[in-house]
């Protein structure tokens, strides 16, 4: 069984809700993080950080003047960096699963979390994650390895790859 199972797929399908569900019915020790979207008055004004132990962090918003964009979105690097990208390195130490949520255009702006992410997917640690449907080399790559299952969710098949993540982590 291949230890880093990624889903992908369109936005809106469930990616972080399955994870989320994933976490909370399952028996085992995880560490990482996942994306939460930000909304003000129903409008997704951002995205924020949210670790297995408890941590958030804004990563990024509407409203951030920062050196970094994605869209209408200013992107803090050092939240991905210090909250994100530590929460999934302690994982990697301390936990039996590590959720990575997600692998896309605004964390691939840090060289440290492509670090990290290539680190964990070369290991042997059992990872649980999103990442982006686009074309993009460094997504490619980690796409192509021998380890990754990728799966791409839809809201036609969730309830099927929910049961095959669950199946997946029992083993």
């Amino acid at each position: 069984m291949k230890p880093v199972y990624l889903l992908t797929g369109q936005p809106g399908t469930g990616k972080t809700s399955l994870i989320k569900q994933v976490i909370a019915a399952a028996d085992i020790n995880a560490g990482g993080f996942y994306a939460e979207e930000i909304r003000i008055r129903n409008i997704r004004a951002g995205f924020r950080i949210v670790t297995l132990d408890g941590r958030e962090a804004v990563l990024s918003h509407i409203n951030f003047n920062k050196r970094f964009q994605v869209g209408k979105y200013g992107v803090d690097i050092n939240v991905l960096n210090e909250v994100g990208v530590t929460a999934v390195l302690k994982a990697a130490e301390c936990s039996n699963l590590v959720i990575v949520d997600e692998i896309g255009r605004m964390e691939l702006l840090s060289e440290d979390f492509r670090s990290t992410v290539q680190t964990i997917v070369n290991s042997s640690k059992r990872t649980l994650g999103t990442i982006m449907r686009n074309t993009d080399p460094f997504t490619d790559n980690i796409k192509r390895q021998a380890q990754v299952n990728l799966v791409t969710l839809t809201r036609d098949n969730y309830d099927r790859i929910l049961r095959d993540v669950k199946e997946w982590l029992a083993a």
